[in-house]
């Protein structure tokens, strides 16, 4: 056996090995990794991948498919590394893997080199989420939509619901009856919306998030491109798998229709992403979409949790109406059961929790070792106060995102103006940073920009135009600006290099800045921290994909996270928290209403995924699992009765079989009452006459 595989357990050197009996230069069939929560899935897919190279595979000739950046750079980083000391294997993946990133990389990497034979321009743009609702709400304007007596829908939820039809394949009636049925009666008005924001995406040369992955499935469809995109790539290896949708599956089938050289990894336990579009189908079917079936190897030995907690969550997604079936078990023995808590109210419940963290922290665990997760972000509200109260310091985790800054996102318009003139929500974001401009003359801007041809349409459609005068000041610098970093040419550039581009855009963009902002300071710092960045990157263009499509997490002024301490409380949903791993983990309102959520339960698949959610957070636990299920909850604003306590029930994904494999608590422990004496009872007899005489006298 190889020195490099001697650190796998049984089941993780047979997925290494599998297709080893295929010899050089055959391709192994299709496999299928289910590999359990904590069961060294990453290990894994690197060892394969380190395995197939020292086999004789070209690096250049692997596609590597993950669902962050990051994933991807710390598995070649894992693959470089084992191969280290494989003769042959290290020289070759010297510079890494050509083609590890994620599907909308990969996608966008693949298009702009086929964008000619697509009809596209190689200096097409990608707008973000917010980017492209603001192009949806002026396409919607523009239909007369928003004008409507009745309530149209608003500009997010038309994304979404075209994001949906998009990456499900359903169609649009479909998609309206089983998530947006108040919508239901706009149907033909959501038709024309959808057709008439394609046409102007294809106008502006300007792709949204979904059609890097529309576009690569498109061309997967035609034959001649499919050939050639197919004969690229020997092997296909794709990871986190259950989190696919339909057209990323549809896109590795057709990479290798056969199956041969594709290797999937992943856990239909895990699967818990429906709402942006994924498919648990896709890995319970993926074996029989073969001929002969795709290998399954399962990964069942947990490198992460204690063997009660692994107990409790295998008999937990053990009532699962199908999955894949696994027992995981680990080698960490314990005594400690998961502590299943009842107390009477949300209030009690953020008590509970912030006595047992410090009690931790007492006894040695920090706080960053431990996390509090729940379904829905309002669901910390009490508990967040309770810590703020106690000055425990917290991170809650699905804040702010980078790009949805206000300053960041001005930034990055005039740099994708810049890069594509044709991107009309960019240009209208620019211009209107000016004084006095507002959308009636950016609009007429941008009309005269689009009647300009030649390379710097921009800069001599801003040096043709007449400025209102509050804006007359400040446009002898717009201009300047455009014309040093202006496109040369769709995706060329102007006098500027990169990184000084940025530098120039962002010195022009300082006086509007502080003119706009009160916390100016705080917002420079993150316009000097995306310098730092861009400078990473080779050109504009790959720096404003690449920030599209895997931005940093949250802006140094909103993240949440405490600025004079180095230890913090982890507060995250259970969404958020997958891949995550802490001490000790805290699952708050384990109630039916919150797990499942009283809005996923419509159908059988939304409650199985709710069951997916339960396992998921319980998982996450190394030492320690609390899941506590308070009696009552205290709701606002209800029309018919008011402010009201509602009672509430333990999670149905814990029912009373389940009970053994839990310590069951209730908090805080009743008072002993120690046993009354005689002169107790006389006492007591007395101070009721002396009581009742008082009250009678009050109304003599």
């Amino acid at each position: 056996m190889a020195a490099y595989l001697a650190t796998l357990n049984d089941a993780q050197r047979a997925a290494v090995e599998h297709g080893d009996e295929a010899g050089a230069g055959g391709l192994p069939g299709p496999l299928l990794v289910i590999a359990g929560a904590g069961s060294g899935k990453t290990s894994t897919l690197a060892h394969r991948v380190a395995h197939l190279v020292a086999h004789g595979a070209d690096p250049h000739r692997i596609l590597l498919l993950t669902f962050s950046r990051r994933a991807a750079q710390e598995m070649t980083r894992r693959v470089t590394r084992i191969a280290a000391g494989v003769p042959g294997a290290a020289a070759a993946l010297a510079h890494g893997l050509a083609w590890a990133g994620t599907f909308h990389g990969v996608g966008a990497r693949l298009l702009r080199e086929y964008a000619p034979q697509i009809g596209l321009s190689p200096g097409f743009t990608i707008s973000d989420r917010e980017d492209a609702a603001d192009l949806m709400n002026l396409v919607r304007h523009e239909l007369g939509f928003s004008a409507k007596e009745r309530r149209f829908p608003t500009r997010a939820t038309c994304l979404a619901i075209y994001s949906r039809v998009v990456n499900t394949g359903a169609p649009l009636g479909e998609v309206l009856a089983q998530a947006f049925d108040w919508c239901a009666q706009w149907e033909s008005e959501l038709r024309a919306l959808f057709r008439g924001y394609v046409e102007a995406k294809q106008a502006q040369q300007v792709l949204d998030y979904d059609d890097l992955l529309l576009y690569w499935a498109q061309m997967a469809a035609e034959p001649a491109l499919a050939a050639d995109l197919s004969g690229r790539f020997d092997h296909v290896l794709v990871d986190e798998y259950q989190d696919t949708n339909r057209l990323q599956a549809q896109i590795l089938h057709a990479l290798k229709p056969d199956g041969r050289g594709l290797t999937v990894v992943g856990d239909d336990a895990q699967a818990i992403y429906s709402f942006r579009g994924a498919t648990v189908r896709n890995i319970l079917d993926f074996p029989a979409q073969f001929d002969p079936p795709a290998r399954r190897v399962t990964l069942e030995r947990n490198y992460r949790s204690t063997q009660p907690i692994l107990a409790a969550s295998n008999a937990v997604i053990g009532l699962a109406a199908e999955r894949f079936a696994k027992d995981l078990w680990s080698e960490k023995p314990s005594a400690q059961r998961p502590y299943l808590v009842t107390v009477a109210d949300e209030a009690q419940q953020a008590r509970y929790v912030v006595e047992r963290v410090l009690e931790a922290r007492e006894a040695g665990a920090r706080l960053r070792q431990q996390a509090v997760l729940f379904r829905a972000a309002h669901h910390s509200a009490t508990l967040e106060i309770e810590l703020a109260r106690r000055n425990i310091p917290f991170v809650k985790f699905g804040g702010l995102r980078f790009l949805d800054a206000a300053h960041v996102k001005d930034v990055l318009a005039v740099l994708r103006w810049a890069e594509n003139p044709l991107d009309r929500v960019a240009g209208f974001r620019v211009v209107q940073l000016l004084p006095g401009v507002g959308p009636a003359t950016a609009a007429r801007l941008l009309d005269q920009v689009a009647a300009c041809t030649g390379a710097w349409r921009v800069a001599q459609a801003l040096a043709a135009f007449a400025p209102p005068p509050r804006a007359a000041g400040d446009w002898p610098a717009f201009v300047e600006l455009m014309e040093c970093i202006g496109a040369g040419g769709m995706g060329g550039a102007g006098n500027a290099p990169w990184p000084a581009g940025f530098e120039l855009a962002r010195r022009w963009y300082e006086p509007h800045l502080e003119r706009q902002y009160e916390d100016a300071a705080v917002r420079h710092a993150d316009l000097l921290q995306m310098e730092s960045i861009a400078a990473t990157y080779a050109s504009r263009e790959r720096f404003l994909t690449e920030l599209t499509l895997d931005p940093p997490d949250a802006t140094s002024g909103e993240s949440g996270a405490p600025l004079l301490d180095e230890d913090y409380l982890i507060l995250s949903t259970i969404h958020s928290a997958k891949g995550q791993e802490w001490r000790n983990v805290f699952v708050l309102n384990g109630v039916d209403g919150c797990i499942p959520s009283d809005l996923g339960t419509g159908s059988s698949e939304e409650i199985e995924e709710e069951r997916r959610l339960l396992y998921v957070a319980m998982t996450r636990a190394k030492e320690d699992l609390h899941v506590v299920v308070p009696q009552r909850f205290y709701v606002y604003n209800q029309a018919a009765a008011g402010d009201r306590h509602v009672w509430a029930s333990r999670t149905r994904f814990i029912p009373a079989p389940l009970l053994p494999l839990f310590e069951a608590r209730a908090w805080p422990p009743a008072p002993v009452a120690a046993a009354p004496t005689p002169a107790g009872l006389a006492a007591a007899a007395q101070a009721r006459i002396e009581i009742g005489a008082r009250l009678r006298k009050m109304w003599d």
